[in-house]
């Protein structure tokens, strides 16, 4: 997500609240806790990947840009613990991280650049040129998935982050937009929709939501003044999938009680 004001944060449930279901025939499936773990409460959450046993986590500036700052962190997967962290500088807005190739990836806002940082030491090894709003980033192994709050996902060549191929997403006839954070687990994107707690899972190759994962029941669990579900790693301590969310004090591992429909 990019930079919103606490007020906006209100807009967010409201805006869960009239957002329209999933197409008629697209199901949701359900799913599991299989382990609840602390995460940092101020950290608000742009992007989140597992590399090397370890999380790495790009925060934004969540409530004042004069004074907070975006980051990008390694996290221990077990506690929540911050291990290291490289704060980035206001104006500076970070959004979305992935891995490729051992190298981190980070995404901007609104400054028209992306990050390449050293994994292991959260240095930056370049900054490369990116002429649209970054959201979301994952990786299918090969290149670089990005979304910037369309429905739209672009496939991008690292180190220049050209456009190889674009996808628009859809639930049935319907354009899914507000994409935001992603992950590719098993051939499938995962991504988090901006002002909702639902996880689309979309088919690579066409775009289709092939499922929706609703995560609501969730904010129970955490403590008051947790945002948007945002987030989404494979878990490096049981290969599950975990989710947090911005400024939330919990993460979840979860796991689905059934096979994603083809």
């Amino acid at each position: 997500m990019a930079y919103r004001t606490r007020h906006l944060m209100f807009a967010a449930v409201v805006a869960l609240a009239a957002a329209p279901g999933a197409v008629l025939g697209t199901p949701t499936i359900p799913w599991d806790v299989v382990a609840e773990r602390p995460h940092d409460p101020g950290a608000f959450t742009q992007g989140l990947v597992a590399h090397g046993g370890i999380l790495l986590e790009s925060t934004g500036d969540c409530c004042d840009p004069a004074t907070d700052t975006s980051s990008v962190r390694r996290v221990d997967p077990a506690t929540g613990r911050v291990l290291a962290i490289r704060r980035i500088a206001a104006p500076i807005f970070a959004e979305g991280l992935t891995v490729l190739r051992g190298t981190a990836w980070q995404l901007t806002w609104h400054d028209r650049v992306a990050y390449a940082v050293d994994p292991r030491t959260l240095a930056r090894r370049r900054t490369v040129p990116y002429p649209r709003e970054g959201w979301g980033l994952t990786t299918d192994g090969t290149r670089l998935i990005a979304s910037d709050g369309t429905a739209r996902l672009r496939w991008l060549a690292a180190p220049g982050l050209g456009v190889t191929r674009t996808v628009v997403v859809r639930d049935g006839t319907r354009a899914v937009r507000s994409l935001n954070e992603l992950e590719w687990v098993g051939g499938v994107i995962w991504a988090n929709v901006w002002y909702e707690d639902r996880i689309a899972l979309i088919n690579a190759a066409t775009g289709r939501v092939r499922a929706w994962i609703d995560l609501a029941r969730l904010r129970a669990r955490i403590s008051a003044g947790g945002g948007v579900l945002n987030g989404i790693a494979r878990d490096p301590l049981t290969g599950h999938v975990v989710v947090t969310g911005k400024n939330w004090s919990r993460m979840f591992v979860i796991r689905l009680r059934g096979r994603i429909p083809t």
